[in-house]
């Protein structure tokens, strides 16, 4: 059995799984998915590839399909195209080559740069439960600032959170008061602790000491299924 062969029973098997009463040909979302990715498999495999340009087409065509450059991004005018301005005199820019790339310059000049996607949160308590989160996205780039020339890394950081309810305090949400920023674990696995706590107060989360934290902690509201 060739790798194309396997490949053509693995899709077989998966679609068979998916709607077992599909025709092969009639419209099935999650079969058109498993038949677009062995269409792709085959033409890569047409072109009689090694292990070695196998493994480096490989590497590209996921950086093309994670929509990230592939060679570095540089600071340059023709790079950035949308602009948006604020009421502050800052503005911002978006880059031509990866959409998810703003370039921000405030009213006295100074450059930085944003990323979507670059970081997510994951509960500590459970990791099935990941989310994008504005705090911790700015904690990253504070600490690990985006830089030109700009090559993104393949996997993005994650920060593990805490996220709870506090008995006996003001203005309860409805799935949690308090949050800890515990750590951030980099694209290359490295683990640098964070230990920033916030607490809703009002309209908005506003930074709290440790001790408010450890506070709060001895209070958590457990749930249900803990």
């Amino acid at each position: 059995m060739t790798m194309t062969e396997w490949a053509e029973n693995e899709v077989k098997i998966a679609c068979k799984r998916e709607n077992p009463d599909w025709d092969g040909e009639s419209f099935d979302y999650g079969c058109s998915c498993y038949q677009s990715a062995l269409k792709a498999y085959k033409s890569i495999m047409e072109d009689d590839h090694s292990g070695f340009s196998y493994g480096i087409t490989k590497s590209i065509l996921k950086r093309l399909l994670d929509e990230k450059p592939l060679t570095p991004i540089e600071d340059t005018e023709d790079v950035w195209g949308m602009s948006y301005k604020d009421e502050d005199g800052s503005e911002s820019f978006q880059c031509k080559r990866m959409s998810s790339l703003f370039k921000h310059v405030d009213k006295d000049g100074n450059v930085s740069y944003s990323s979507n996607y670059r970081v997510y949160c994951q509960e500590l308590d459970n990791p099935d439960d990941t989310f994008s989160n504005g705090y911790a996205e700015r904690l990253v780039d504070k600490f690990f600032p985006i830089t030109m020339p700009y090559y993104p890394e393949s996997k993005p950081y994650k920060v593990v959170v805490k996220s709870f309810l506090a008995k006996g305090f003001e203005n309860d949400h409805t799935d949690y008061n308090t949050r800890a920023f515990l750590w951030v674990e980099t694209p290359k696995g490295e683990k640098i602790d964070l230990d920033y706590y916030y607490a809703d107060k009002g309209d908005k989360m506003v930074e709290i000491t440790h001790s408010e934290y450890d506070e709060r902690l001895k209070n958590e509201i457990k749930k249900e299924n803990e």
